[in-house]
């Protein structure tokens, strides 16, 4: 028996790199997509806790000065009003603030519903806060307004908070 030699041609080689290469380019590829798309919701997840910290802070600053329009105006016969500044966007986006009553308070995960809280929700990130208020006086449920400059106004007829928009 005589034992054949196969010469390679060098055509089989070259099949092989081409292989190669479409195989990497494809495996970079999908390698890169997938870290792009991981990027992307890393950055939406900072952005909507920014925007919670943020509308937090807010907030917490308004219901301070709601509890201070309500020490001014329950002392006296007359109305009080406060014009406070506030950033107009948290995490790039716009907010809004709303003045909730006790019951419908129940709804925040911390909150019992025993007391008025403050409702700020960011337009474009996922965020959504409720900051209690305390106060003696009723607040006009409802009544809402964009992030910005915001009045407070304490009507002593009517015992009542409410906030409007401050730029009018």
């Amino acid at each position: 028996m005589r034992a054949r030699i196969h010469r390679s041609t060098g055509q089989d080689r070259a099949v092989s790199i081409s292989i190669t290469h479409v195989l990497t380019l494809g495996i970079t590829t999908v390698l890169i997509a997938m870290l792009v798309t991981s990027a992307g919701t890393m950055l939406e997840t900072e952005t909507d806790r920014s925007a919670e910290s943020s509308l937090e802070t807010i907030g917490e600053r308004l219901a301070d000065e709601i509890g201070n329009v309500d020490q001014i105006g329950s002392g006296s016969a007359h109305n009080a009003t406060i014009r406070s500044d506030h950033p107009q966007r948290v995490a790039g986006s716009r907010y809004t603030v709303e003045l909730l009553e006790s019951g419908n308070c129940a709804t925040a995960s911390l909150l019992d519903g025993s007391t008025p809280c403050v409702k700020l929700t960011a337009e474009d990130a996922n965020a959504e806060v409720y900051v209690p208020i305390k106060t003696d006086a009723g607040v006009d449920g409802g009544s809402s307004v964009s992030g910005g400059t915001i009045t407070i106004v304490y009507e002593s007829g009517a015992n009542e908070i409410s906030i409007e928009d401050g730029t009018q």
